[in-house]
This record gives C-alpha cells, structure tokens and sequence, in this order.
C-alpha cells in the first residue's frame, strides 16, 4: 500500500519532508545571495562612492521591485505548471545574478544585478509554499512552513559568517585578477564564490522533487477543474477584505521590522561599537542562528499547539504574541551602551521577529482555495516586500541621512521606525483575529453547501 492511500496517522512523509528540507536549503541559498550586501557595506560605498541612501536602494528597492511584481505571474503559473520546475529555473537565475553583482562597476550596474536577484527569488516561495500544502495535512502545516522558514535565517547567519571569514581572509588583498573577468575587489569576488554555487542546487530541484497532486480543488458542473483568473483572485481577497488587510499590513510591518534589522543591524554595530565587518558578522551570525532560528520554529510549533487548542485563527494569533514580544527590545537594543547587553536585547528581538513567516503563511494556506493558494501568497509577498524591504529600509537611512544628518546615529533611527512599526503591527494582527475567524466560518460554510449540491 503506497503512503498516498494510507491512513493519516499512518503516514510516513519521509519524502515530503525531504522535499521541505530541499526548499529550505534553497531558501539558505537565498537569503546568503540576499544578505551578503548588508555585511559589505563600507567597502561597497566606498568603491562606489555611494550615500547610506543609496546603499539603502540597492538593499531595499533594487531586490523588492521585481521581487515584488514578478511574484505575480510566476505564482499563476505555480497554480498550473510544474512548481518544481519553476523553483529550479529561478535558483538558476537568481544565482547567477549574484555573481554578476560581484562584477558591477557602479551604482546602476550593481542596481541592475539586484533586480535579477529579486526575480530569481520571487520563484521560490509562493511555489514552495503552495507544494506543501498539497503535501500535508492542516495539522502538520506550521511545522512545514517553521522549517522551511528557518532557512531564511540559516542563510542569513551564513551570510554574516560566511561574509566574514572571506572578509577577514582577504583584507590583506586589496584586488584579484580572475580569467576573462579582471581584476576584482574583495567583495566583488565574495559575490562570485556565494553565487555560482546555487547552480548546482537548481540540479539537484530538478532531478529529485516531483510536483504533488493538487488537493481541494473546485469543480465544474461537468467535472472539469475549474480554471481560476488573476481576477477571481482579487475577487477573492475582495470577499475577505478586512481579514486581508489586517493580515497584508500588519504581517508587512511585521516584515519591515525585521528586515530592516537584518539590513541594518551590521551597519548599527560597526559604526555604534566599532567593530569591524568579520566581528560584526560573526557575532550577528551566532544571534540569527541561534536567535531567529530558534524563533521561526517555536513559532511554527506555536500555531500548530493554538489549532490542535482549537483555535482557528491559530496562526494570527501568534503573530500577536510575536509582535508583542518583540516590541521593547527592538527599541532597547541600539539604545544601551554595553555590546553584550545590545546583542541579548537583539537576540529577544531577532525570536520573536521570526514569528511571522510560518503564522503569515499558515494563515494564507489555510482560508485559500488550492488553485489560488500561490497567487494569493504572491499579492502578500508583494505588498511584504514593497512595505519591508523597499519602504522599511529606505525610511532608515532617510532618517539617518535627512533628521539626524549623522551616519552614526544609525541606531536611533532603529529604535524610532522600528519600534513604531512593531506597535502598529501588533494593533493591526489583534483586530485581524476576529476577521479571520469570521471568514474561514464562511468558507467552511461554502464548501458544505458545494459539496451538498450533488447529493440533492
């Protein structure tokens, strides 16, 4: 008997969780590929004559845009084509415009490879997230999503340590000449040796993971699926408005929150305690590692312990206490004068900020219907990305460069958009509760009376 005709509490998985696994060490892959800039910054500005601003753009705005937008059409096709192999053809693209980053000579080179990046990465998630919930049932969800969301902050660790290390082993070389490129920087040739390995990943996507059935999908009159538009998913989220809302704008201030820490925390520490990039990303890798790591998997085990309680806005629910949690030390930490006491501070801030990415998720997958679970998820990752990336960044070094006209006073314009941000949020996820609770009754009601129709 195969695991697909067994009964639930039977059922191995082992191969499913296999695929997770896979998708999570392609989210690695990722967030280095994302990442690795925020650790470089000094010499990135200084090679290329950049402002905090500026930095900020190709941080934030460059990585979002297309990020943002091309989610779109690539989670249409996740609700139709083969998901495994649209994940692999974006590692293949987002990696090697990683290693183009490594060969910008300027701001609209460097500005340009950051796009590619961004367009890459937006084929990850909303195919990786819709697999999963064919995958799985509800119960085991948040774990699914905990575990491959723990990849965002192994990448992001690894990004910290892995920058610091080649940082510190070629501090001495002030440039390298490589075969048909030239002569490269330091950083340039870290984006070089982070990049090109994702090729082998996208491989390894392609040959092994195999695309599940689609479960739950609505029927037509004559038994054919139902073929579903980008306008029905407006549609959709239109019926379901105020639970959108909350869940779009208080989970992308969530977002902002914690994005811009990772963005920002490494500029924070080397300007604030004059540390240099290897101790900074050492010591930021630990924190992320251990911090968010521990963080997005309590969280993921958090909305599955709420759901089995009976709670069915389980996964808003622990994007409250998250946001909660987090509230006072992302103002605290830039704000005390002692290192260790900033990185405890940091660290209580980093695990409840990890909240969000297995609660947002669930919370999607589980009111929206199969064929517009990708799309749905990919609306949301644009709305994230524009407000935590593109916004949350820049409003930083806005702060920074237009209030307080001081490069040093990074910290302060943590604290300040930061911790307003994390008040908003929490307002916003409490309010989304019930407005969730609301319309998963309605959509449970809907699909008894579908499923009643043929037995009239």
């Amino acid at each position: 008997m195969t695991d697909e005709l067994l009964p639930e509490a039977r059922k191995s998985y082992r191969y499913q969780w296999y695929v997770v696994v896979v998708c999570m060490v392609a989210y690695v892959f990722s967030f280095v590929d994302r990442q690795i800039l925020s650790l470089m910054i000094e010499p990135i500005k200084r090679d290329l004559n950049l402002t905090d601003t500026q930095f900020s753009l190709l941080n934030g705005l460059a990585f979002s845009l297309l990020y943002s937008f091309m989610g779109l059409p690539i989670a249409l096709l996740a609700d139709k084509r083969s998901r495994p192999l649209i994940i692999s053809i974006g590692i293949a693209f987002w990696s090697m415009a990683t290693a183009l980053s490594g060969l910008s000579k300027g701001f609209a080179h460097m500005f340009l490879a950051r796009i590619g990046v961004g367009v890459g990465e937006a084929a990850l998630s909303p195919a990786a997230y819709s697999m999963f919930s064919d995958m799985f049932p509800k119960n085991k969800l948040g774990r699914a999503y905990g575990i491959y969301s723990l990849g965002s902050f192994i990448g992001g660790a690894a990004a910290f340590i892995i920058g610091g290390y080649v940082i510190n082993l070629l501090k001495s070389v002030d440039a390298v000449a490589l075969p048909l490129v030239g002569e490269v920087r330091a950083w340039q040739l870290t984006f070089l040796i982070v990049g090109l390995p994702g090729l082998l990943l996208a491989l390894l996507v392609f040959l092994t993971v195999r695309d599940p059935g689609r479960r739950g999908l609505k029927h037509n009159s004559d038994g054919g699926v139902q073929k579903v538009a980008l306008r029905n998913v407006f549609a959709f989220l239109w019926s379901h408005r105020r639970t959108f809302a909350m869940h779009y704008l208080g989970f992308s201030l969530y977002a902002l929150v914690l994005l811009g820490m990772m963005a920002w925390t490494p500029a924070f520490y080397i300007r604030a305690f004059g540390l240099t990039s290897t101790e900074a990303g050492y010591l930021l890798g630990v924190v992320v590692l251990a911090a968010n790591g521990s963080g997005v998997l309590f969280g993921g085990w958090l909305v599955d312990l709420l759901a089995k309680r009976g709670h069915s806005d389980a996964a808003m629910r622990a994007g409250v206490i998250g946001a909660v949690g987090m509230t006072v030390p992302v103002i605290a930490f830039t704000q005390v004068g002692n290192l260790w006491a900033s990185l405890v501070l940091l660290a209580v801030a980093m695990f409840f900020a990890s909240f969000p990415m297995p609660a947002s998720t669930a919370a999607m997958q589980v009111l929206s219907p199969n064929q517009m679970r990708a799309q749905v998820s990919a609306v949301f990752l644009l709305i994230s990305n524009l407000i935590g990336l593109a916004l949350g960044t820049t409003l930083v070094a806005l702060v920074t460069d237009r209030v307080f006209g001081d490069e040093r006073m990074v910290g302060s314009s943590l604290s300040l958009v930061y911790g307003l941000a994390s008040v908003v949020t929490v307002l916003l996820l409490w309010r989304g509760c019930g407005h969730f609770r609301r319309s998963l009754a309605r959509e449970r009601l809907h699909a008894e009376q579908r499923e009643a129709v043929p037995a009239s």
